[in-house]
């Protein structure tokens, strides 16, 4: 079974999502928070598998909380749950710490899938979000100069798949897959597999 706490101050919007995971043979919620502050304790108290977070919320946001979970080594992946889609909005989450991101009229089983995706290790983006953050100036061709393998690896890492999964489908070990990741994450200059998700759709890659 997997465990989510929901963080939003809207009370409603918190009972529609227990509602929905709730309902689902593998998924349970085990706690809510109202804002940031009180997230981050209930998520070091629970410990839950995966955190839904909403961004705007008084006194401490999702982003805050999001730093703060990191700082604290909490070890669950945060998939944000919000109405907003700019750009700006998305990348600060992902800097912050954030694995996934939504939107609120997502249906449903998007977002069921999308907790079930962050469990995983995937990083569940809605496609709004990733056409959000192609740039205005139309840059594709220009950029770090990927191997071919890297570009590969790349583009399964935007398609949110594992590096077991990865290593499966080049048909190369998982170690190899670490290596051309760490390589295609110096060249684009992100740290993570999200940020880097989001450098591939950003730049056409995938």
């Amino acid at each position: 079974m997997t465990t989510v706490v929901v963080v939003d101050d809207h009370r409603l919007v918190r009972a529609g999502l227990r509602t929905i995971i709730d309902a689902s043979d593998d998924l349970r919620v085990v706690g809510e928070a109202a804002d940031g502050g009180e997230a981050v304790e209930v998520v070091r108290h629970l410990d839950p598998d995966v955190v839904l977070m909403d961004l705007s919320m008084p006194g401490v946001d999702g982003i805050e909380a999001i730093r703060r979970l990191r700082a604290a080594r909490a070890t669950a992946p945060v998939v944000v749950l919000t109405s907003f889609a700019e750009a700006d909005r998305v990348r600060a989450a992902v800097e912050a710490g954030a694995i996934g991101y939504l939107l609120k009229d997502s249906e449903p089983g998007d977002v069921l899938n999308a907790v079930r995706a962050a469990a995983a290790g995937h990083a569940p983006l809605d496609p709004r979000v990733a056409r959000a953050l192609l740039p205005s100036l139309g840059r594709r061709a220009s950029g770090p100069s990927l191997s071919e393998r890297e570009r590969e690896v790349l583009t399964h890492v935007a398609r949110g798949q594992a590096n077991k999964q990865i290593a499966r489908i080049l048909g190369i070990s998982e170690r190899t897959v670490k290596v051309h990741l760490g390589n295609v994450f110096r060249q684009i200059g992100v740290g993570d597999r999200t940020s880097a998700a989001l450098w591939a759709r950003d730049h056409g890659v995938g």
